[in-house]
């Protein structure tokens, strides 16, 4: 079975060609509409669609996808295996929820800690008994340097140096770094941590646009053993909701 999916976020949209359960090919863009789709699967066979959309509206492109293929808009009441306790869950993040899915079906009978590092960094857990209660959100590094700015009167607006790993800063460029990324990388530390120690099993995986500045730097942890780099888990885990209810 080959899968069109299309996950659109705050920044990007990204959509992937699933044969089965592997990605044949991926593309994203600042801009989704329907002419990026028709320029990334426009020919191929396809036997189903899904989108998941943050807040754009897609009703073209649903029309579209609906006269051709069988669709699925991804919503709240879709999560398959996972038993979903958030107490609100129409306000649910639904690339939260399918990076949940994704995990379960990766990991199932683990628990696990999705970091998903983009415009926002949230931290999911789903146990291993397939329930997910919730997580936690914190601004992005890109949204902690823009918060900086905007907030202050003398602090300039900086971006994101991958090659600066100072925990102590000497002017206020490298300040600013050594706050914002060593200080993003302890509060994952710390979630890390909290988690282990109740979940000494635990798996960690890690995904979104940001996610090689975790990478590098939990490769040198004592938690090197425990996580692995996904940057699709959440078409990963739309691909599977497609299993689960288009039948």
């Amino acid at each position: 079975m080959r899968n069109l999916v299309v996950d659109i976020g705050n920044t990007f949209a990204k959509a992937a060609l699933f044969n089965n359960r592997e990605i044949e090919k991926s593309s994203s863009t600042a801009e989704f509409n329907l002419a990026f789709l028709e320029q990334f699967a426009g020919g191929e066979h396809i036997d189903s669609a899904i989108i998941s959309s943050v807040d754009q509206e897609v009703s073209e492109i649903e029309s579209h996808l609906k006269s051709r293929y069988k669709y699925i808009r991804f919503n709240a009441g879709l999560s398959g295996r996972v038993k979903n306790n958030y107490k609100t869950p129409s306000t649910l993040g639904l690339d939260r929820l399918a990076a949940v899915i994704g995990a379960e079906a990766q990991y199932p009978g683990r628990n696990v800690l999705v970091i998903d590092a983009g415009t926002c960094i949230t931290y999911d857990f789903i146990d291993s008994s397939r329930n997910y209660y919730g997580g936690s959100i914190s601004p992005g590094i890109g949204m902690r340097f823009k918060a900086m700015n905007e907030f202050t009167e003398r602090l300039p607006l900086i971006d994101f140096d991958a090659g600066f790993e100072g925990k102590l800063g000497d002017d206020t460029r490298s300040a600013m770094l050594a706050g914002v990324q060593q200080g993003t990388y302890y509060e994952a530390i710390g979630f890390i941590q909290s988690y282990s120690e109740q979940y000494p099993e635990l798996q960690i995986l890690l995904c979104g646009g940001d996610a090689m500045f975790f990478d590098s730097r939990l490769k040198s942890s004592i938690f090197a053993h425990s996580f692995e780099t996904q940057p699709n888990l959440v078409l990963t885990g739309l691909n599977e909701v497609i299993y689960q209810y288009n039948d």
